[in-house]
């Protein structure tokens, strides 16, 4: 276990500041097939695309990137904070075979989503 999820579920002496934690935040992610095609998505309220670095490594899919909050708020007016901005970045093997070199990504209203043609599981081989 993380010291930073420990913190959180020791609840009976929290750090005064769990959540100003600077760790990388993690993404959620809904992963489906759409006919031949593997869909990764994700919600990216306030990323911009030029701020997302997305790969796919054999059967591994890492998404990284950078979101921020310009507004400057004061730690004392701080309620409650769940949604991270900063770095975050996610990775995760994927269920199928898919060509890699023919992944596409967009994002638009806030939501990434990362198209992948899965390969047929079906192979001809040559025979010499």
């Amino acid at each position: 276990m993380a010291f930073e999820e420990y913190r959180l579920l020791n609840t009976e002496s929290p750090a005064p500041d769990w959540f100003k934690s600077e760790a990388e935040g993690q993404l959620s992610v809904d992963v489906f097939r759409e006919g031949n095609t593997l869909v990764v998505r994700s919600t990216l309220a306030g990323a911009k695309p030029e701020d997302l670095d997305i790969a796919v490594n054999g059967d591994l899919l890492t998404i990284r990137g950078t979101r921020e909050d310009k507004r400057e708020i004061n730690e004392d007016d701080w309620f409650h904070q769940e949604c991270h901005w900063g770095t975050f970045s996610r990775s995760l093997i994927l269920p199928v075979d898919v060509v890699a070199d023919q992944a596409d990504a967009t994002l638009r209203d806030g939501i990434l989503e990362v198209r992948i043609p899965i390969r047929g599981s079906e192979r001809h081989i040559p025979v010499n």
